[in-house]
């Protein structure tokens, strides 16, 4: 909490009460200060300097306090450069570094790190609170002003303990769940309350909230002069970072393990594990008995053999998706898209019985590779792109809304956005219908087409991927808050600044090449893991959804999309539900989630989200 007036106080109460709503990412040490109208609270999960790396952190005339959530990796090389510059520590820890290089160069000092990270410093000279969060996204970063207070805090459900927070559901977080793969930062589902971008830096002072970009994925234009090397300097180039990337995230004074699915991603990672750190890893995999449709254990027992892996598998049976699904809606303060969450859950608790405390996983890959079916349609399309005839009018206005998305009307990301909205008209209520055109995602997103404009279709869908899938979905909603619901840090080797700057210069033919995805993974990929696995297709496992869940019969489920509840909260048509409940509980339904998305669960989860963070109806 940071107050605008020197004047005034920081409740020492309301801070405490907002730091225990976190004890799950930091279980081991609870710190509380109150500096007149300075107030941080941090919840310590002890992972590097278990004995003297406590926070907050400050320099040695007092100037700067600081607290941080997450790890820099390359801290060892920074502290050499500080040493060497006068510098002097207290501890061991990794964090510490941004105490003198803040010091040294003031808010630049982000292009020096390497690292996930959310941290808030304060400058008592300038009367400055300075807060960033990473590249990536990875560590969250919400925020809300009230009055003259501005709070903030890892996870949302800190910032409603705070007496003045209201709560109050945004419609337009809701619009883009429905429309995109999930939430856009910095838009979260609840009104007022920000998620401060990923690669920005925030400045208060004197009540003034400046919020700055310091980084953003960028991708060469087409037509750019490329003098392009041999393909074995960007393999060679990939496999020397992301080897250096493992290695920087072994880094531990805890036991270290590794998510393995079976897939290259994940399999990969293990195999660059057992390299870096000259040892062997322990594993942990979900599996599906007794469903061979969907089981990938038989690639998940191949890999740990062939790296020797002390390997845990972890059956995950249907009914556990409701026994999870309110405890997943929780720790991600948002309804859901799918189900998925309740499998990560269930496999972060076994991982912290285990007594681990930082597990590794591959995400990344997809989003910088070409991994998804998406890049592979981009090049089926303009191959049998038809340009004769008369274009129809939907025609025309889905161009339109392309243009207002993307820049470019012959871009298709996942949905004709003019057809769906006719969709989600159909499934708000009246009065939400009312509203529409005032929080109607198209008029909120916050998309650079600069960085789209003149650039290759692959790279096009990276940047995407990475805005859109990456950063708020993916590592904060899949990754993030299902590890830390059981004292978990993630670590992810793809999502390395290092690599990933290389990454972007790889020519897009190396990464898709004659239709096959991640080309150049799979050709590094063969000297790590077993022919099996990088020959194998990327296979897309979907947890049971709403069509599962009804046919179940389960009576709180039918109780939170019954006709009088949906009409009561007012924010869904009653009649539309019952029609998709109708649709959706027939014995052989199936949604083809490649491309649909299951709108019920949506519906589902969003009325548990309601129930579980009191918020009113429409």
């Amino acid at each position: 909490m940071f107050n605008a007036s020197p004047d005034n106080t920081v409740h020492e109460g309301t801070l405490k009460a907002m730091a225990q709503t976190l004890r799950h990412r930091g279980p081991d040490e609870e710190t509380v200060l109150v500096d007149g109208n300075l107030g941080f609270g941090f919840m310590r999960l002890s992972i590097i300097d278990l004995a003297t790396g406590q926070q907050p952190f400050f320099s040695e005339d007092g100037r700067i306090t600081l607290i941080c959530n997450g790890e820099i990796f390359n801290y060892k090389e920074l502290r050499a450069e500080l040493i060497a510059k006068g510098h002097r520590f207290c501890s061991n820890c990794d964090v510490e570094v941004i105490v003198p290089l803040y010091l040294e160069y003031g808010v630049r000092l982000l292009e020096k790190l390497n690292g996930q990270f959310a941290f808030a410093l304060y400058d008592k000279k300038e009367r400055t609170l300075f807060l960033a969060r990473d590249h990536f996204g990875i560590c969250p970063l919400f925020y809300t002003s009230i009055g003259p207070d501005f709070l903030f805090a890892s996870e949302i459900k800190a910032l409603l303990q705070h007496p003045a927070v209201k709560r109050e559901v945004n419609l337009t977080a809701l619009d883009q769940i429905f429309s995109l793969p999930g939430i856009v930062s910095p838009q979260t589902t609840f009104k007022d309350i920000h998620s401060l971008k990923p690669g920005h830096f925030i400045l208060v002072k004197d009540g003034i909230v400046n919020t700055r970009e310091y980084w953003d994925m960028e991708y060469p234009k087409m037509t750019d002069e490329i003098c392009r090397k041999p393909d074995e300097y960007y393999e060679d180039g990939v496999e020397e970072l992301l080897i250096r990337s493992v290695n920087y995230r072994l880094n531990a004074d805890v036991p270290v393990g590794f998510y393995l699915s079976g897939g290259l991603d994940s399999s990969l990672i293990g195999a660059m594990m057992r390299v870096a750190g000259k040892r062997n890893y322990p594993s942990f995999s979900i599996v599906y008995p007794g469903d061979g449709e969907i089981d990938e254990s038989r690639y998940q027992r191949l890999m740990a053999a062939h790296i020797q892996s002390p390997h845990t598998a972890i059956p995950f049976n249907p009914e556990e998706v409701q026994q999870g699904l309110k405890r997943a809606v929780y720790h991600s303060e948002m309804p859901l898209k799918e189900t998925y969450n309740t499998c990560s859950l269930s496999l972060s608790a076994r991982v912290r019985e285990s007594r681990l405390k930082v597990i590794l996983s591959g995400e990344g890959a997809d989003e910088f590779f070409g991994g998804y079916f998406g890049y592979r349609f981009d090049v089926q399309r303009m191959q049998h792109t038809q340009t004769n005839g008369v274009k129809q009018v939907e025609e025309i206005l889905e161009e339109e809304n392309r243009v207002k998305q993307w820049g470019d009307p012959d871009f298709f990301y996942e949905k004709n956005e003019y057809e769906f909205a006719e969709t989600k008209k159909a499934i708000y209520s009246d009065r939400a219908n009312g509203l529409y055109n005032e929080f109607n995602f198209l008029n909120h997103l916050d998309i650079d087409k600069e960085k789209l404009r003149g650039r290759h279709p692959f790279n096009k869908r990276s940047y995407l991927d990475f805005k859109l899938r990456l950063a708020d979905h993916l590592v904060s909603d899949h990754c993030d808050r299902v590890n830390y619901a059981n004292s978990i840090e993630g670590r992810y080797p793809f999502l390395d600044i290092d690599l990933i700057n290389f990454v972007r210069q790889i020519p897009h033919d190396l990464k898709l090449k004659n239709l096959e995805e991640k080309y150049i993974l799979k050709k590094i990929a063969r000297k790590y893991v077993p022919r099996e696995i990088y020959e194998r297709q990327k296979y897309g496992w979907v947890a049971p959804g709403s069509p599962e869940l009804l046919r179940e019969n389960i009576e709180w489920v039918n109780d939170m999309l019954s006709y009088e509840q949906i009409r009561r909260q007012g924010y869904f048509n009653p009649d539309a539900v019952e029609g998709l409940k109708k649709m959706y509980s027939r014995e052989n339904f199936r949604l083809h989630t490649s491309y649909e998305s299951d709108l019920l669960i949506i519906v589902l989860t969003f009325n548990i989200f309601l129930e579980l963070f009191d918020l009113p109806g429409l």
